[in-house]
Protein backbone atom coordinates (compact mmCIF):
# COMPACT_ATOMS: atom_id res chain seq x y z
CA UNK A 1 0.00 0.00 0.00
CA UNK A 2 1.57 3.28 -1.07
CA UNK A 3 1.82 5.81 1.68
CA UNK A 4 -0.51 8.81 1.38
CA UNK A 5 0.66 12.21 2.42
CA UNK A 6 -0.92 14.99 4.39
CA UNK A 7 -2.55 17.37 1.98
CA UNK A 8 -2.01 21.10 2.30
CA UNK A 9 -5.40 22.78 1.90
CA UNK A 10 -5.89 25.15 -0.99
CA UNK A 11 -7.42 27.75 1.31
CA UNK A 12 -5.80 29.15 4.42
CA UNK A 13 -7.07 27.66 7.70
CA UNK A 14 -8.31 31.11 8.69
CA UNK A 15 -10.57 31.13 5.62
CA UNK A 16 -11.79 27.57 6.11
CA UNK A 17 -11.89 26.09 9.61
CA UNK A 18 -12.25 22.61 8.15
CA UNK A 19 -8.94 23.09 6.36
CA UNK A 20 -7.19 23.43 9.72
CA UNK A 21 -8.39 20.02 10.83
CA UNK A 22 -7.58 18.46 7.46
CA UNK A 23 -4.06 19.82 7.76
CA UNK A 24 -3.57 18.81 11.41
CA UNK A 25 -5.03 15.31 11.24
CA UNK A 26 -3.50 14.61 7.84
CA UNK A 27 -0.04 15.38 9.22
CA UNK A 28 -0.63 13.26 12.33
CA UNK A 29 -1.84 10.22 10.42
CA UNK A 30 0.96 10.54 7.86
CA UNK A 31 3.52 10.25 10.66
CA UNK A 32 1.71 7.33 12.30
CA UNK A 33 1.62 5.32 9.08
CA UNK A 34 5.39 5.72 8.82
CA UNK A 35 6.08 4.39 12.33
CA UNK A 36 8.32 1.34 11.85
CA UNK A 37 7.59 -0.18 15.27
CA UNK A 38 4.08 0.66 16.45
CA UNK A 39 0.65 0.29 14.95
CA UNK A 40 -1.43 3.43 14.44
CA UNK A 41 -3.48 2.73 17.60
CA UNK A 42 -0.27 2.38 19.62
CA UNK A 43 1.34 5.47 18.10
CA UNK A 44 -1.72 7.67 18.61
CA UNK A 45 -3.47 6.07 21.62
CA UNK A 46 -6.74 5.70 19.69
CA UNK A 47 -8.93 2.71 18.92
CA UNK A 48 -9.50 1.52 15.38
CA UNK A 49 -13.07 2.85 15.61
CA UNK A 50 -11.84 6.32 16.60
CA UNK A 51 -9.23 6.30 13.85
CA UNK A 52 -11.83 5.28 11.28
CA UNK A 53 -14.12 8.16 12.29
CA UNK A 54 -11.20 10.59 12.37
CA UNK A 55 -10.10 9.57 8.89
CA UNK A 56 -13.64 9.70 7.51
CA UNK A 57 -14.10 13.26 8.76
CA UNK A 58 -10.71 14.82 8.12
CA UNK A 59 -8.25 12.56 6.30
CA UNK A 60 -9.99 10.17 3.89
CA UNK A 61 -6.67 9.50 2.14
CA UNK A 62 -5.86 7.31 5.17
CA UNK A 63 -9.14 5.39 5.30
CA UNK A 64 -7.65 2.29 3.65
CA UNK A 65 -4.77 2.27 6.13
CA UNK A 66 -7.20 2.32 9.03
CA UNK A 67 -9.44 -0.31 7.46
CA UNK A 68 -6.43 -2.61 7.12
CA UNK A 69 -5.77 -2.54 10.87
CA UNK A 70 -6.53 -5.69 12.81
CA UNK A 71 -9.65 -5.44 14.97
CA UNK A 72 -7.44 -6.65 17.81
CA UNK A 73 -5.01 -3.73 17.54
CA UNK A 74 -4.91 -2.00 20.91
CA UNK A 75 -3.77 1.47 21.88
CA UNK A 76 -1.49 -0.05 24.54
CA UNK A 77 -1.10 0.79 28.19
CA UNK A 78 -0.75 4.36 29.38
CA UNK A 79 2.64 5.55 30.52
CA UNK A 80 3.01 7.31 33.86
CA UNK A 81 1.04 10.58 33.87
CA UNK A 82 -0.38 9.95 30.40
CA UNK A 83 -3.93 9.60 31.73
CA UNK A 84 -3.51 12.75 33.83
CA UNK A 85 -2.30 14.73 30.84
CA UNK A 86 -5.10 13.39 28.66
CA UNK A 87 -7.66 14.44 31.28
CA UNK A 88 -6.05 17.88 31.63
CA UNK A 89 -6.21 18.46 27.89
CA UNK A 90 -9.79 17.18 27.60
CA UNK A 91 -10.84 19.49 30.41
CA UNK A 92 -9.57 22.48 28.41
CA UNK A 93 -11.08 21.55 25.05
CA UNK A 94 -12.95 24.31 23.25
CA UNK A 95 -16.22 22.52 22.51
CA UNK A 96 -16.09 19.04 24.00
CA UNK A 97 -15.95 17.69 20.43
CA UNK A 98 -14.64 14.30 19.37
CA UNK A 99 -11.69 16.09 17.77
CA UNK A 100 -10.57 17.41 21.15
CA UNK A 101 -10.90 13.99 22.76
CA UNK A 102 -8.83 12.48 19.95
CA UNK A 103 -6.23 15.22 20.13
CA UNK A 104 -6.00 14.91 23.93
CA UNK A 105 -5.15 11.22 23.56
CA UNK A 106 -2.72 11.87 20.70
CA UNK A 107 -0.98 14.77 22.43
CA UNK A 108 -0.61 12.81 25.69
CA UNK A 109 0.91 9.84 23.86
CA UNK A 110 3.15 11.87 21.55
CA UNK A 111 4.39 14.01 24.46
CA UNK A 112 6.30 10.92 25.58
CA UNK A 113 8.55 11.15 22.52
CA UNK A 114 11.99 12.84 22.72
CA UNK A 115 11.72 15.62 20.13
CA UNK A 116 9.94 18.95 19.97
CA UNK A 117 6.20 18.29 20.28
CA UNK A 118 5.45 19.72 16.83
CA UNK A 119 7.89 17.19 15.35
CA UNK A 120 6.47 14.28 17.33
CA UNK A 121 2.98 15.24 16.11
CA UNK A 122 4.13 15.04 12.49
CA UNK A 123 3.68 18.78 11.97
CA UNK A 124 5.92 20.94 9.81
CA UNK A 125 6.68 23.63 12.39
CA UNK A 126 5.64 25.08 15.73
CA UNK A 127 3.20 27.37 13.94
CA UNK A 128 1.08 24.37 12.94
CA UNK A 129 1.12 23.15 16.54
CA UNK A 130 -0.01 26.57 17.72
CA UNK A 131 -2.82 26.45 15.16
CA UNK A 132 -3.95 23.16 16.71
CA UNK A 133 -4.05 24.69 20.17
CA UNK A 134 -5.71 27.91 19.05
CA UNK A 135 -8.47 25.96 17.33
CA UNK A 136 -9.10 23.20 19.86
CA UNK A 137 -7.58 24.32 23.18
CA UNK A 138 -7.73 28.15 23.25
CA UNK A 139 -7.91 28.17 27.06
CA UNK A 140 -4.45 26.59 27.14
CA UNK A 141 -3.13 29.22 24.73
CA UNK A 142 -4.34 31.87 27.17
CA UNK A 143 -2.74 30.03 30.11
CA UNK A 144 0.53 29.70 28.21
CA UNK A 145 0.69 33.42 27.46
CA UNK A 146 4.49 33.42 27.73
CA UNK A 147 4.73 30.83 24.95
CA UNK A 148 6.52 28.22 27.05
CA UNK A 149 7.42 25.07 25.13
CA UNK A 150 4.30 22.93 25.23
CA UNK A 151 5.82 19.83 26.83
CA UNK A 152 7.32 22.00 29.60
CA UNK A 153 3.99 23.75 30.02
CA UNK A 154 2.05 20.48 30.30
CA UNK A 155 4.23 19.01 33.01
CA UNK A 156 4.46 22.27 34.89
CA UNK A 157 0.66 22.34 35.01
CA UNK A 158 0.43 18.73 36.17
CA UNK A 159 3.02 19.32 38.91
CA UNK A 160 1.24 22.43 40.13
CA UNK A 161 -2.01 20.47 40.32
CA UNK A 162 -0.29 17.95 42.55
CA UNK A 163 1.25 20.69 44.66
CA UNK A 164 4.75 19.81 43.50
CA UNK A 165 7.54 22.31 42.93
CA UNK A 166 8.83 21.71 39.41
CA UNK A 167 11.10 24.74 39.07
CA UNK A 168 14.08 25.79 41.15
CA UNK A 169 13.31 29.51 40.73
CA UNK A 170 10.30 31.38 42.09
CA UNK A 171 9.52 32.83 38.66
CA UNK A 172 10.73 32.53 35.08
CA UNK A 173 12.31 35.97 34.95
CA UNK A 174 15.07 35.03 37.39
CA UNK A 175 15.60 31.44 36.21
CA UNK A 176 18.81 30.26 34.53
CA UNK A 177 16.82 27.82 32.37
CA UNK A 178 14.66 30.33 30.50
CA UNK A 179 16.12 29.20 27.18
CA UNK A 180 15.27 25.57 27.97
CA UNK A 181 11.61 26.43 28.55
CA UNK A 182 11.07 29.28 26.10
CA UNK A 183 13.83 28.98 23.50
CA UNK A 184 13.45 28.51 19.77
CA UNK A 185 12.17 25.15 18.54
CA UNK A 186 13.97 24.96 15.24
CA UNK A 187 14.42 21.77 13.30
CA UNK A 188 13.15 19.71 10.40
CA UNK A 189 9.87 17.80 10.38
CA UNK A 190 10.31 14.16 11.32
CA UNK A 191 8.81 13.21 7.95
CA UNK A 192 11.74 14.99 6.28
CA UNK A 193 14.30 13.41 8.60
CA UNK A 194 12.84 9.96 8.03
CA UNK A 195 13.01 10.41 4.25
CA UNK A 196 16.62 11.58 4.49
CA UNK A 197 17.53 8.60 6.67
CA UNK A 198 16.15 6.29 3.99
CA UNK A 199 18.14 8.12 1.35
CA UNK A 200 14.92 9.26 -0.37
Amino acid sequence: MSQPTAQTPAQTPAADEGAADRLIFGRILALATADPVRTMPQALALTKADLAELAARHAPQFADWVAALSDGDEAGEDAIEEADLRAFLTEHGARGADEERWLAAILARRSLEPNHLWQDMGLHDRGELNLLFQRHFPALVAMNAGDMKWKKFFYRQLCEREGLMLCKSPNCEVCDDVEVCFGEEAGDPLSTLSRLARGG
